[in-house]
């Protein structure tokens, strides 16, 4: 089969080929229909995660090996499966959940394999869905598309899925105050779009790029602020009525989450998605004083994934633009990606 992977970390993808994979007991292969391309999987091409500080989070240190197929958002039909399989059918689409964690440890017995410190997360540490065919682990990590289109529904896998998890940590505060979403990319736009689902009362979205803007209003955002506005955080307050409850940044940078810090309301959340990297100095004391809390949120549990995609199902959650390109241009997308130049998403589509 062919795949496109990492050989050298920071150089461009490879076509390779691949022995086609034999499932083997609980094991099911699916054809890929679709991949997205997801901003972490710039991250992944580039061998790990700036802490800043001169220091590295190194995905070779966590057990990646070269080469290497991304791709975590994938959706397939299934071709094949392992003799102890059960629960799927040959010839169905479904959605892979991907953040497979070890399964015996106290983490994993609690639901919550993403968080999982053993975990082998498939488009990061095994094999993805930049690929013609794809081996998930076990049937309970497919969840039936039902007619619908693999590439609307592949982005829901990583984008949906950790703006659904992130927004349920904010409660029931998105009910009655609007939302700062810091970032109108693809789970910037995500975001949006679940918020409405979830009954939200609004997003104030802010972003440097005035096409991003738009697109974010496009997609129902209440407002969209311009984040490189000297005022930006007076404009964020005003847009919010007043200092915000509920702050999610979607990119991860220094200036970026202490924005989201300084404009929250005392007794306010912050929960912090994005992997742009680097480090922020806060004063410690205003945590305290202020009563915030500033949260941490990776992707989120296959319980979530399972509740958003009843959401999807059920037509509340409006689609995201997605633009289709054949696998085999995988490395244009990634370069786009990285330049900023996306939409929403971009799926990759096998020939």
């Amino acid at each position: 089969m062919r795949c496109y992977c990492i050989n050298h970390y920071n150089e461009p993808l490879v076509e390779m080929k691949m022995a086609l994979p034999k499932p083997k007991a609980e094991e099911v292969l699916i054809k890929v229909q679709a991949a997205g391309v997801c901003h972490s999987d710039l991250h992944i091409w580039e061998g790990g995660y700036d802490l800043g500080g001169g220091e590295f989070l190194s995905l070779k240190a966590r057990g990646a090996t070269l080469p290497h197929t991304l791709g975590h958002e994938t959706a397939g039909v299934v071709v094949s499966m392992g003799p102890n399989a059960t629960g799927v059918e040959v010839g169905e689409s479904y959605l892979v959940y991907p953040w497979i964690g070890c399964g015996n440890c106290s983490t994993c017995i609690s639901g919550n394999e993403n968080l999982c410190t053993s975990g082998r997360p498939l488009g990061v540490l095994e094999p993805g869905g930049y690929a013609e065919y794809m081996l998930v682990p076990k049937p309970k990590y497919l969840l039936a598309l039902n007619g619908l289109d693999p590439a609307i529904a592949a982005p829901f896998a990583c984008s949906g899925l950790t703006t659904y998890s992130a927004l349920k940590k904010l409660g029931n505060d998105i009910a009655t105050h609007f939302t700062v979403i810091v970032g109108a990319g693809g789970l910037g736009l995500m975001c949006v779009s679940i918020l409405r689902a979830m009954g939200g009362k609004g997003a104030i979205v802010v972003d440097i790029d005035k096409k991003k803007r738009d697109a974010a209003l496009a997609a129902g955002a209440h407002a969209a602020i311009d984040g490189n506005a000297d005022n930006v955080a007076e404009l964020l307050i005003q847009a919010a009525e007043g200092a915000p409850r509920s702050v999610i940044d979607f990119v991860g940078s220094p200036e970026t989450t202490k924005l989201g810090f300084n404009i929250l309301v005392k007794g306010g959340k912050l929960v912090v998605v994005g992997l742009y990297g680097g480090s922020v100095s806060l004063p410690i004391a205003l945590i305290p004083v202020r009563g915030v809390s500033i949260i941490g949120n990776l992707v989120g549990n296959l319980e979530e994934l399972t509740e958003l995609m009843e959401l999807v199902h059920s037509g509340k959650v409006p689609f995201i633009p997605i633009t289709k390109q054949a696998l085999s241009e995988a490395n244009d997308v990634l370069t786009r990606l990285k330049e900023g130049r996306v939409i929403g998403r971009t799926i990759l589509i096998p020939e």
